[in-house]
């Protein structure tokens, strides 16, 4: 009887692709979060005090203190216009220009320093080689 030998081979790949944010677009990006937080605490300040919400509230009185710190620079900028219990505060308007312009400039000076200006695709190849033999009598 002769032995005979037969090996297969069987090859697997995988691809993987991914693409990778370089970091000054994740930098923007944080700046515009934070930014936007503020802007949004500013809006939420202007409309409350618009509609005459009640000061001792305490959903109100949380929105008047945390962007009490944001308005602190521009709170004297202009008086503010009372109308039957609506308050129109022009200085808000003007913090929130002021914010947005701040956002975009440091957004722009982050993009005008970085190295790069766009992402990378990044391919990984993953390759299994399986050997089996059989022996057969």
């Amino acid at each position: 009887m002769a032995n005979i030998e037969s090996g297969s081979s069987a090859r697997r790949q995988q691809v993987h692709t991914e693409t990778r944010s370089p970091g000054e677009v994740i930098a923007a990006r944080v700046v515009y979060y934070v930014f936007g937080v503020i802007e949004v605490l500013l809006i939420m300040r202007f409309l409350l005090l618009l509609f005459g919400a009640n000061r001792d509230a305490g959903f109100v009185a949380f929105i008047y203190a945390l962007s009490g710190f944001f308005m602190a620079p521009f709170i004297a900028v202009f008086n503010t216009s009372v109308a039957a219990g609506a308050t129109f505060e022009w200085s808000t308007l003007v913090a929130l220009a002021v914010y947005a312009l701040i956002a975009w400039g440091v957004v722009k000076l982050i993009a005008a320093v970085s190295p790069r200006s766009s992402s990378e695709t990044v391919e990984r190849v993953e390759q299994n080689e399986d050997t089996t033999a059989n022996t057969q009598r």
